[in-house]
C-alpha cells in the first residue's frame, strides 16, 4: 500500500482530508488492533479540545478583540444611558434605595426615600397637568402672540412712515421680519439634513464613550495594557477594585448596572484619600473587609494602607480610607516632648499619629487603657510614650508591676514611685496587694469628693491643694500572669474590674497590658469598661473583638492584618477619637548606643524637685487574718461566723469582702481555732483565736532561737 492509498477501518474508507484541518496531527484515527470488533472510541474529546483552542486563538486575534471590545462599549453604554434615563423619569432609583435601606435595617432611611418618592411623583403629576393645560391654551396663546406682534410692527411702521412721509414704509417692519424668518428657514434647511444624518453617529459615539468609561467589554477583550490602575483612588478606581474582589452579590449588582450613591466622593484627607459609598443589597461591609488584601492589591497598596470600615451611624455604607503608598511604613516623626516641654495629666499627652498623620492625644484623666498584641508588635512603644508624658507632670505618681523579667521600665526607675518586676509567686502577691490597696484608695477618694461637695472628678487645683488626691498611674504589664493565677486569679479579676469601673473620676489611671487576649487571661468586663482599647498585631478575630469590642472585626476595625515585627507600633485603637481607627505610636528609643528615655526621665526628675511626695502608701501591708479576726471579735467571747465575716469586710474590704465561711476556716484550722457549732449555730470563740496567736508567737520565738544557735 502506497502513502496515498486510502485506509480501511472496519470496512469503511477513511477520508484523506480531516474535518479538523486546523490540526491535522490530531485528526489521525487511533490504530485498530487485529481482532477488534467494536469501532474505536469517538474522538469527541480531541475535537472539543481543538475547538477550545480555536476559540482561544480567535479571542487572541487583535482585530476580533477590538471589534468585540468596541461593540460591547456601545451596547453597554446604551444600556447604562437607558437606565439613567429611566431612573430620571421614574421612581426606580427611589425604589432601589428603599430596598437597600430595608436590607440594612435602616427604617429612617426607608421613610426618607419614601418621602422623596412621593415628592417626585407629586412634582411629576404637576408637570403633566401643566403640560396638558399648556397644550389646551397653546393655540389661543399663539394667535394672541401673532396678532400682538403684528400690531406692534404696524405701529412701528406707521411711526416710520410718518417720519419719512412715505406711506410704503408702514409695511417695512413686517417685511423685515418676514425676510428674517426666511433666512432662518434657509439656514435651518442647510444645517438640518447634515445634523439629522450625523445624529445617529453622535448617539453611538456618546454610548461608546460611556461604555468605555465604565469598561463594559468582557475582560478578555480589553486591551492587553488595560491595567488602568493608578495610585490615586478616585471613584472609578474604587469601583474597579471592588468589582474584582470576587464577591458574587457585588458582581451581580455591577452587571445589572448598579451605580453607588457616593455619600462622600473620594477626597484628599491628610496623607491619604477618603471616600464613603452605599453598598448594594446583599453586600455588607464585612464582605469587603474580609477581602481587604485583594482590595489593597487592586488599589496598588499594602494591606496596612487600606481600611474598609462601616460608620457607626451609617449602616450599609462603606467608609474607605486609602493611605498614600508607603506612608504608613515610614518612621514616625520624633516624639514632640523628646527634648523639651512639659505635660499636664488632666489634658493628656501626645502618644501617636492617626492614619492621616494627625497627632493623637492620649487622655489620662478619667481614662483607663487595655493594650494587647502578640510579642514583637510594639506595645511598649505606646506605653512608654504615655508614661514619659505623664512623668513630665510633677504631680503624677507612677507605679509599675511587670509580671516578667524585662528591662522596658528600668530607665524610668528614678521617676517611678515603685517598680516590681518578675513572674515568681511573690511578684504576683505584690500585684495583688497593690490591687487591694487601690480598692481602698478609690473608695477613700470617692468619699473625699463627696465630702467636699463635688460629684464630678478630681481637678488639677484640687490635686495641687491636697497631695492625697494627686494623679496616679498604675501599670500592670504581662497581666495575664495575674489573671491566670490558680490562687489569686479569681480575686484579681474581681478587684481589677471593680477598680476600673470606679477609678476614672478619682484621677487614678490603670494600664492593663497583655500579649494574650483570650477569655482565661483577660476578664471580659475589662474591655467593656476601659475607655481606651488598643489592639496591636492579633492572630484571630476572636482576640481582636476581645480587645476592641464585639463586632469590631465584622465592621472592619481589625488588627488581624497587622504583622508583628513589620508593623511595629501600629495598632487599631478605640477611644482616642469618636470612631475607632489606625494609630502609629511614637517610638522613644532605648537600645544599644541610643538612649532617648534617660534624658526625658532626668528632665522629669528635675521638674519633680521641690514637690513633696504624695501621702499614699506604696503598697498595702499584707493582712494578718488571725490578728484581724481577733481584732473584730473584741471583748466578745463568741461571735457568729457571718458576723465575723461582716466585720472583716468592714475592717479591710479590699481583702475580706469576698470571703466566705470556707476561707475563714482555712486560716483558723491550722491553729485549732476554727469555727464550731454552739446552740445549733456556727460561731468563732475569742479564747481559741487568742490561744492560736500565742501559739504562733511561741513558734516564731523558737524559730528565732534556732537561727541564733
Amino acid at each position: 500500500m502506497t502513502d496515498t492509498a486510502p485506509e480501511r477501518v472496519n470496512g469503511h474508507v477513511k477520508p484523506q482530508v480531516s474535518l479538523l484541518k486546523f490540526a491535522p496531527e490530531q485528526a489521525t484515527a487511533p490504530a485498530v488492533e487485529v481482532g477488534q470488533t467494536d469501532p474505536p472510541a469517538p474522538r469527541r474529546r480531541v475535537r472539543v479540545d481543538h475547538l477550545r483552542r480555536v476559540v482561544v486563538e480567535v479571542r487572541t486575534n487583535a482585530g476580533y478583540r477590538a471589534a468585540v471590545r468596541h461593540g460591547a462599549y456601545i451596547i453597554g453604554g446604551t444600556r447604562i444611558l437607558t437606565r439613567r434615563a429611566w431612573d430620571s423619569r421614574t421612581t426606580a432609583r427611589h425604589d432601589r434605595m428603599m430596598r437597600i435601606a430595608e436590607a440594612s435595617g435602616n427604617e429612617e432611611l426607608v421613610r426618607e426615600w419614601e418621602q422623596r418618592a412621593q415628592a417626585y411623583r407629586a412634582a411629576r403629576q404637576k408637570r403633566r397637568v401643566e403640560m396638558l393645560q399648556m397644550m389646551v391654551n397653546a393655540p389661543k396663546a399663539i394667535a394672541m402672540g401673532v396678532v400682538g406682534s403684528a400690531g406692534i410692527l404696524l405701529v412701528l411702521g406707521m411711526l416710520l412712515a410718518w417720519a419719512s412721509r412715505d406711506v410704503a414704509d408702514v409695511l417695512t417692519p413686517l417685511n423685515t421680519v418676514v425676510d428674517l424668518v426666511g433666512w432662518v428657514a434657509f439656514l435651518a434647511s442647510v444645517v438640518w439634513e447634515p445634523l439629522l444624518t450625523a445624529l445617529p453617529f453622535l448617539a453611538v459615539a456618546g454610548a461608546w464613550s460611556v461604555g468605555r468609561g465604565q469598561r463594559t467589554a468582557p475582560v478578555w477583550a480589553l486591551p492587553e495594557d488595560g491595567d488602568e490602575r493608578d495610585v490615586v483612588p478616585d471613584e472609578n478606581a474604587i469601583l474597579r477594585a471592588l468589582g474584582k474582589l470576587g464577591i458574587a452579590p457585588l458582581n451581580a449588582a455591577l452587571k445589572e448596572g448598579w451605580k453607588p450613591r457616593w455619600v462622600q466622593p473620594s477626597t484628599r484627607s491628610g496623607n491619604g484619600w477618603h471616600a464613603q459609598l452605599q453598598l448594594p443589597e446583599g453586600v455588607p461591609v464585612e464582605m469587603i473587609a474580609d477581602k481587604k488584601r485583594i482590595l489593597a492589591h487592586n488599589l496598588m497598596r499594602k494591606p496596612i494602607e487600606v481600611w474598609p470600615t462601616e460608620p457607626r451611624d451609617q449602616a450599609g455604607v462603606l467608609d474607605l480610607w486609602v493611605a498614600d503608598p508607603g506612608v504608613l511604613t515610614k518612621p514616625v516623626p520624633p516624639w514632640p516632648l523628646l527634648t523639651e516641654g512639659t505635660a499636664d495629666y488632666f489634658k493628656g499627652v501626645p502618644s501617636a499619629l492617626n492614619a492621616r498623620g494627625e497627632q493623637v492625644i492620649g487622655r489620662l484623666m478619667a481614662s483607663n487603657y487595655l493594650i494587647a498584641g502578640i510579642m514583637g508588635s510594639g506595645k511598649s512603644s505606646l506605653v512608654i510614650s504615655l508614661l514619659l508624658g505623664a512623668m513630665l507632670d510633677p504631680l503624677v505618681e507612677v507605679d509599675v508591676h511587670v509580671l516578667a523579667y524585662n528591662n522596658d521600665y528600668d530607665a524610668m526607675r528614678p521617676r517611678l514611685r515603685s517598680l516590681v518586676k518578675g513572674d515568681d509567686p511573690e511578684h504576683v502577691v505584690a500585684a495583688m496587694d497593690t490591687l487591694r490597696a487601690l480598692v481602698g484608695e478609690v473608695s477613700r477618694r470617692g468619699q473625699e469628693l463627696e465630702r467636699i461637695g463635688t460629684d464630678t472628678k478630681v481637678t488639677r487645683e484640687m490635686a495641687e491643694r491636697d497631695p492625697s488626691m494627686r494623679p496616679r498611674i498604675v501599670v500592670f504589664d504581662e497581666v495575664h500572669e495575674l489573671f491566670t493565677s490558680k490562687e489569686h486569679g479569681k480575686e484579681a479579676k474581681e478587684l481589677a474590674l471593680r477598680v476600673t469601673k470606679k477609678a476614672r473620676k478619682t484621677a487614678i489611671t490603670l494600664l492593663w497590658i497583655t500579649p494574650d487576649a483570650d477569655a482565661a487571661s483577660l476578664p471580659r468586663g475589662i474591655s467593656k469598661t476601659v475607655s481606651h482599647r488598643v489592639a496591636f498585631a492579633i492572630n484571630d478575630h476572636q482576640g481582636n473583638d476581645a480587645i476592641l469590642g464585639t463586632g469590631m472585626h465584622k465592621n472592619g476595625y481589625s488588627a488581624t492584618t497587622l504583622v508583628a515585627g513589620e508593623d511595629v507600633g501600629t495598632a487599631m485603637a478605640a477611644g482616642f477619637s469618636k470612631t475607632p481607627g489606625l494609630i502609629r505610636s511614637y517610638y522613644v528609643r532605648k537600645e544599644a548606643g541610643i538612649d532617648e528615655v534617660t534624658p526625658v526621665v532626668e528632665r522629669a526628675v528635675a521638674l519633680r524637685e521641690g514637690v513633696a511626695p504624695a501621702d499614699v502608701p506604696q503598697r498595702a501591708e499584707r493582712p494578718d487574718p488571725l490578728a484581724d479576726v481577733a481584732a473584730v471579735l473584741g471583748d466578745e467571747s463568741r461571735v457568729l461566723v457571718q458576723e465575723v465575716l461582716h466585720r472583716l469586710a468592714e475592717h479591710n474590704p479590699g481583702h475580706y469582702r469576698s470571703w466566705g465561711p470556707a476561707d475563714l476556716k482555712k486560716v483558723l484550722e491550722p491553729y485549732g481555732a476554727q469555727q464550731y457549732k454552739s446552740d445549733g449555730r456556727m460561731v468563732v470563740a475569742r479564747d481559741r483565736v487568742q490561744d492560736a496567736i500565742l501559739e504562733r508567737l511561741a513558734e516564731d520565738a523558737d524559730d528565732e532561737g534556732d537561727d541564733e544557735i
